[in-house]
């Protein structure tokens, strides 16, 4: 493990580290130098915890030459999204709100973790709360893509995408509310896993949306992402959205066989709803030729507009996030980076009413996605509408008020989605594969990923240091929260009165943010007014 320039899998670290042909305290060594060389690079961590490695690895290394070998994560060093709570360890969500919060105890899954003996690296830089985009104006730069760094890495888990890639760690846990890990993975060229909605405890991750939040993982392979999960997947009572169920052997149904499995292809996705550049169209087609090859049947199937989804997504996960933070928009919202703002001080204009819709749409999703389930085993999309793009020219209301996002579908209808590489742009940059499955059929998700990765010869290339140091990185870029001319005299005045009604001290710049995504958020919430029956199933019903 000397050499800086090889990061094995997890699966392979495992099979060293069992045989004790390798250590733990190697193998952390190892990634720290490497940690090192690409961090000023990459920015890809807010807090490196190099002595408590170090600390954890020698405790594994005892516990293994003793005959306490715990499975396949002991002694594996992995890094954390900074919305998990570590015990002693800062935890920021990448925020000046949080720049200062050490956390008394772990959440969830990093006891799980520590549990089956793993090692932490660090705490990763996300977009702020898991929410914004690429931000200059936070205490932290944000993290780049290690293919091109002046790239977007996609996010909300933007530093877990771009460690895997670089090697820098063999796993890292992401969140996903509405694409958050497969964002990332699709654009960074790794595996990026959504499992089913509550298949993992979120105790003690900071929230996003309580409705769509899911913890995943982001690994180099569909092995290693079934071998984290393995580990994570579990009933837990402190998550109010945890599921009771038992967890399958994830690793044991990877035998590269999808031979008859029924696959339906969402082909209106990506030529219709909102066209993908050439290059992913291309790459699609070439993937479901390998899934033909494979042994699987295609046939293609029309779901919902993704603007349907997305609209249900996007009132009820705004109107969540901002109640969390309301408070501190009334206090201090110059506390948050501008795209943040941009995303969320919009939901001002979401009443009480349009959240019932809104939920009430996602239970109808919900059922009708059964449904098509009931005629397909998985559905494929791409995970992305093209390639990285430039960190310059990023605008709010553009990227997340306007367009719909081809992940967020799969957030609404709870089941199981992994993004798994799909090939190059010209430019060298990865295209992403999207993966869905009914709710806990995870392992069958998994199975058609890997099989498709086995198939595949996306896994032996990886990024290199020297061409990421080559690249001319901005120190700061055209991020704008505000777009478009203002809106007209009534949703001015509409916009005012929701601010004033929520106790909203804002600036000009701040109501500048709300004016000019007011248009698109209200046409959401309309577009959800649907009249229903008395008797319609309702969603969010309390129940013990």
């Amino acid at each position: 493990m000397s050499d800086i320039d090889h990061t094995p899998t997890i699966a392979e670290a495992a099979l060293a580290i069992s045989s004790r042909e390798l250590s733990a305290v190697e193998l952390t060594e190892s990634l720290l130098r490497r940690i090192e060389a690409w961090q000023p690079t990459l920015d890809a961590f807010i807090t490196v915890t190099a002595d408590h490695a170090l600390a954890q690895a020698s405790a594994a290394d005892a516990e293994i030459a003793a005959g306490d070998y715990r499975g396949p994560l002991h002694g594996i060093p992995f890094g954390l999204k900074d919305i998990y709570a570590t015990a002693g360890i800062l935890t920021t969500a990448h925020s000046r709100i949080l720049e200062n919060n050490v956390p008394d105890e772990d959440c969830a899954p990093v006891e799980r973790l520590y549990d089956a003996g793993a090692i932490l690296l660090g705490k990763l830089s996300t977009h702020e709360f898991a929410h914004g985009g690429p931000a200059f104006d936070l205490p932290w730069p944000p993290a780049r893509n290690p293919w091109n760094p002046s790239h977007f890495t996609g996010g909300s888990s933007s530093g877990s995408g771009a460690a895997v890639a670089a090697g820098l760690v063999l796993g890292a846990m992401g969140s996903d509310t509405g694409g958050s890990v497969r964002n990332p993975a699709s654009l960074c060229g790794t595996v990026g896993f959504k499992p089913t909605y509550g298949l993992i405890s979120r105790y003690g991750v900071i929230p996003n949306s309580y409705t769509f939040d899911t913890c995943g993982p982001l690994t180099w392979t569909v092995e290693d992402c079934a071998l984290m999960l393995q580990a994570l997947a579990g009933h837990d009572p402190r998550d109010a959205g945890s599921m009771n169920c038992t967890a399958p052997d994830y690793r044991d149904g990877l035998n590269g066989e999808i031979q008859g499995l029924r696959v339906g292809v969402v082909r209106h996705f990506w030529e219709d709803d909102l066209p993908a550049n050439d290059e992913v169209k291309a790459a699609m087609e070439s993937a479901l030729t390998m899934l033909g090859n494979l042994g699987a049947e295609l046939e293609e199937v029309r779901l919902r507009p993704m603007q349907d989804y997305c609209d249900v997504k996007i009132v009820i996960a705004e109107s969540e996030l901002f109640a969390l933070h309301h408070q501190d928009f009334m206090t201090r919202p110059e506390g948050f980076c501008a795209d943040f703002l941009g995303r969320s001080l919009p939901a001002v204009l979401f009443s009480g009413s349009d959240y019932v819709h809104a939920q009430r749409e996602r239970r109808t999703m919900v059922n009708e996605m059964e449904k098509v389930f009931e005629r397909f085993d998985v559905l494929v999309t791409p995970s992305q509408y093209g390639p990285a793009p430039s960190m310059n020219g990023f605008n709010t209301v553009s990227y997340f008020w306007k367009n719909p996002t081809i992940a967020t579908p799969f957030n609404v209808s709870g089941g199981p989605a992994i993004s798994v590489c799909m090939g190059f742009s010209e430019s060298g940059l990865p295209l992403g594969l999207q993966i869905a499955g009914r709710p806990f059929d995870d392992a069958r998700v998994l199975q058609v990923a890997h099989a498709y990765e086995q198939a595949t010869p996306w896994r032996d290339r990886r990024p290199a240091l020297e061409i990421a140091q080559a690249v001319e990185i901005p120190t700061a870029t055209s991020v704008r929260a505000e777009s478009g001319e203002p809106s007209d005299p009534d949703i001015v005045d509409e916009v005012r009165a929701a601010v004033a009604l929520h106790g909203l001290s804002l600036s000009d710049e701040h109501l500048a943010f709300i004016d000019a995504a007011a248009p698109f958020a209200k046409a959401r919430a309309e577009r959800l007014r649907t009249m229903r029956p008395y008797g319609a199933d309702l969603s969010s019903t309390f129940r013990f």
